[in-house]
C-alpha cells in the first residue's frame, strides 16, 4: 500500500518542476507546460487526500475532473494567445511581447 507521504512527495516534485519551468523558460509553450504541471500536482493532492480521508467519497475525483476541464480550457485559450503572438511578433518568446499593439 502506498502511503500518503509518497503522493505528497511526488506532488511536491511536480509542483517544484512547474515553478522552475515557469521561472526559467522564456518560451510561451514551455511556460504553459509548467502551469499544467502545477495543475497536475494539485489534482494529485486532491485525489490522495480523498483516498486517505474518506475512501467512500468521490469529492477528490470530482475536483480532479474539474481541474482537467479547467486545464483543457486553459490550453485552448493559451493556444489562441500563442498563435496571435506568433502572428504579431513572428516569435513565441515571452520577452518579445513587451509592447502593446494599438
Amino acid at each position: 500500500m502506498i502511503k500518503l507521504e509518497t503522493f505528497l512527495i511526488v506532488s511536491a516534485i511536480l509542483f517544484s518542476l512547474g515553478i522552475y519551468i515557469i521561472i526559467a523558460r522564456k518560451n510561451v509553450i514551455a511556460i504553459l507546460m509548467g502551469v499544467e504541471l502545477i495543475l497536475n500536482a494539485a489534482s494529485l493532492n486532491f485525489v490522495a487526500f480523498n483516498k486517505y480521508s474518506v475512501p467512500t467519497s468521490f469529492s477528490g475525483q470530482m475536483f480532479s475532473v474539474f481541474i482537467i476541464v479547467l486545464a483543457a480550457c486553459e490550453a485552448v485559450v493559451a493556444f489562441a494567445i500563442v498563435m496571435s503572438m506568433y502572428k504579431n511578433f513572428k516569435d513565441i518568446n515571452a520577452d518579445s511581447a513587451t509592447t502593446m499593439k494599438e
